[in-house]
């Protein structure tokens, strides 16, 4: 064969969905533990320079909250790893279900792995869906703070009495007890902390984390297809002519 050949023949080999499913888990994975690692930092400071000045009323929440970051690490480090293992059992499915290494072989071992793959990256994918739906919950919080400052920056209230009437009370999220102090913003108060970095970063982060647990969704949702066709495609190629492009 020619070199022309031989490229296409390698080219024919790359499982082009796991390809795209892993820059995606890659990003998404990446954008989630960055941005929220940071966004949770600024929560605590926010909390702890405005609605509970009492370190005992927010210990718990702080440690809850550390736990959390050093979760986002290790979650990081497993995608990485996971990410890289189902690209090249992709690579390997995807050349033996095409037979481009020669004759087509499988063994009951190798259908086991890809198995396990399959059961194990649909456990991920549910998970994930939780992990999607828990990072909106921040996103809520601050785009309720946000909306309640610009009501007060809005020219129907701003410069009325009726200002130090819109209020904004953290603790009936349940973040921290009814028993904090102060516990909520009013007025020009709460405008002011809506006016800081530490607002607008975390806000801003936590809807770019929720996003990249969105795309990591997607990703997991496309190594989905990919190894059950796989798998699939290995358990019945003695019996079927088909191939795979995954």
């Amino acid at each position: 064969m020619g070199c022309f050949e031989c490229c296409i023949k390698c080219l024919g080999g790359v499982p082009y969905a796991s390809l795209v499913a892993t820059i995606l888990c890659f990003s998404g994975v990446a954008l989630f533990c960055g941005c929220g690692h940071v966004a949770l930092a600024g929560t605590v400071a926010i909390l702890e320079q405005h609605f509970s000045t009492n370190a005992s009323d927010h210990a718990l929440l702080s440690e809850v909250i550390q736990l959390m970051q050093y979760v986002i690490y290790g979650i990081a480090s497993f995608f990485f790893l996971y990410g890289i293992i189902l690209l090249a059992e992709g690579f390997y499915t995807t050349s033996a279900v095409k037979e481009l290494h020669g004759e087509f072989k499988t063994t009951a071992c190798g259908r086991c792995i890809s198995g396990m793959f399959v059961f194990l990256t649909y456990v991920l994918g549910v998970a994930w869906l939780g992990v999607f739906g828990f990072s909106a919950v921040p996103v809520f919080m601050f785009y309720n703070i946000w909306s309640t400052c610009e009501v007060i920056k809005s020219p129907q209230t701003n410069g009325t009495a009726a200002v130090e009437q819109i209020c904004v009370d953290i603790r009936q999220y349940g973040i921290i007890p009814w028993n904090a102090f102060p516990g909520r913003m009013c007025g020009f108060a709460l405008e002011s902390i809506c006016n800081t970095n530490e607002f607008y970063m975390s806000y801003h982060l936590f809807i770019v984390a929720c996003a990249g647990a969105g795309a990591t969704v997607i990703a997991l949702l496309i190594y989905m297809m990919a190894t059950t066709y796989n798998y699939a495609v290995l358990k019945f190629k003695s019996r079927e002519d088909c191939c795979t492009k995954f």
